[in-house]
């Protein structure tokens, strides 16, 4: 979710009001016939407005909890498939691990979920069986509705255009994903806030207020309203805006704790660019000011030549003491912000750096050796992973595999030589899909299965969608558990290097 998206000024317990008044917006009982003009040629009926009361944070949202769910009725013991549901989003965190990278963060947010945390089991609630049913129906037309969306959005809310990217060919569907994505754990409270409260501190980058969110649930109403002619009914309604109040309210309330510890956004100069193949780059910055993460983490980074479009990138590095970053880009085709970091950049350049997310991190509490996967670009934070062990002074094994399609785009297999040659609890081993190669022939995952056993390992993967879903088969059919198989949303992945 990229962009300003609820709260309730109901009450702090998430149920927006009750009997028709629903706090920062009233449910429509009719359709009108009227509708903005907008992106989609579809939009030409105006949807229903809706009375707005002020929203304020009120409270923690480690103090909130949601009223006990209604229980689904008897006859819903096999309700719809959460699966057919709207488009991907920027996926949750599953309860173990967060997938790379993200994320829309996600943060942070997501992805490979644990089997079952979407099941329809005849436990889930009366107002998630609705939800999913919505979800369900406008699956097929999920385009013309992310379309409608943003017609309402930007028609009846003009002042909340500015908050977007001038062209929205990739931001279109993420904040609308993401609210979908959202409404669907309304049954998890705990997965919930956790996904929620990493976008709503991302989002202070964007100038994110409180009094924003409400206009994004009307509109979110308001285009489930227009489209989702089969399943929509009143109490349909109230349970979107049930679970809707609690998006923003936990959004608000994570913002306004974040507000009191860091800055919205970090500018960083850039100090050092290194090409390392004609499309490849080291980009070392340092901020304004401290800038607290861990290995394995990733941040979204603005240039100034593209205001207010983020992506995603991993820290190349562990923390170190002068407090610089690293990021390795890879400029790819049509890629605004990864072409210009490659290509436009220069020392002098000033950037600007959103909060750290993703927990792709060590786990420092045990011995288990680690288990490394990275793929292309993906080996920045599989290097700082290794960074962070050998600061930590524990002689755990760590085994890396690098993978890349030539030996040629092995841009850092030196630097990972070297700290193998320094480290003796460590293996690099690079692995080549395309064309000879010194090291290992074939795709990473399988590579992986030449060798082991992995019992004893948590595995760690980084790199593109495609590697990462089919590293994750692989790890689990090896029989590594996964709640020890750790990346970050792979749907950040596809805009990562944009």
């Amino acid at each position: 979710m990229d962009a300003p998206t609820t709260t309730s000024s109901a009450g702090n317990d998430g149920t927006g009001g009750s009997s028709g008044d629903w706090g920062w917006f009233t449910p429509s009982r009719k359709r009108d016939e009227d509708a903005p003009q907008g992106p989609d040629q579809e939009a030409d009926r105006r949807a229903p407005s809706r009375p707005v009361s002020p929203i304020r944070p009120v409270g923690r949202g480690a103090e909130r909890r949601l009223p006990a769910p209604a229980p689904a009725p008897p006859e819903q013991s096999e309700p719809p498939s959460p699966g057919a549901g709207a488009p991907p989003a920027e996926n949750p965190p599953a309860r173990e691990r967060e997938e790379h990278q993200r994320p829309t963060e996600t943060p942070g947010a997501p992805d490979v979920r644990p089997a079952g945390l979407f099941s329809d089991d005849g436990t889930a609630s009366l107002d998630a069986v609705l939800i999913r049913r919505t979800m369900a129906e406008i699956e097929p037309i999920a385009d013309k509705v992310t379309s409608y969306f943003y017609a309402l959005l930007f028609v009846q809310h003009p002042y909340l255009r500015p908050l977007f990217p001038a062209a929205m060919d990739s931001q279109r569907d993420r904040l609308f994903r993401a609210l979908l994505t959202a409404a669907k754990l309304v049954d998890d409270l705990d997965i919930l806030t956790e996904y929620l409260s990493g976008l709503g501190r991302g989002h202070r980058k964007y100038g994110t207020q409180p009094e924003h969110y409400p206009a994004v649930g009307e509109c979110l109403i308001g285009a489930l309203t227009r489209y989702a002619t089969g399943t929509w009914s009143d109490e349909t309604e109230g349970a979107w805006v049930r679970a809707y109040t609690t998006i923003s309210q936990i959004m608000i309330d994570a913002a306004a704790e974040d507000e009191l510890r860091a800055p919205a956004w970090w500018q960083a100069e850039v100090v050092g660019h290194e090409l390392r193949t004609p499309d490849i780059a080291v980009v070392t910055v340092r901020p304004d000011q401290p800038y607290p993460f861990r290995a394995g983490q990733y941040t979204s980074l603005e240039t100034p030549w593209w205001p207010r479009v983020w992506r995603h990138y991993s820290f190349a590095s562990a923390p170190r003491a002068d407090g610089l970053l690293s990021f390795h880009v890879k400029a790819v085709p049509a890629g605004w912000v990864s072409s210009a970091l490659v290509h436009r950049a220069r020392p002098g350049d000033v950037i600007r750096l959103g909060p750290p997310a993703g927990r792709m991190t060590v786990d420092h509490s045990t011995d288990n050796g680690l288990l490394c996967l990275g793929g292309g670009t993906g080996i920045a934070p599989i290097k700082a992973l290794v960074e962070d062990v050998a600061e930590h002074g524990r002689d755990r094994p760590v085994e890396v595999f690098y993978g890349a399609r030539s030996d040629h785009d092995l841009y850092d297999i030196d630097t990972m030589l070297r700290l193998a040659q320094t480290h003796h609890w460590l293996s690099v081993r690079p692995v080549v899909s395309d064309g000879p190669t010194n090291g290992l022939s074939g795709r990473l995952p399988d590579a992986v299965r030449q060798y082991g056993p992995w019992n004893s390992y948590d595995a760690y993967l980084s790199g593109p969608p495609g590697m990462i879903r089919s590293g994750v088969d692989t790890l689990r059919g090896i029989g590594i558990p996964s709640h020890r198989i750790r990346h970050d949303a792979i749907e950040e992945l596809v805009t990562a290097g944009d």
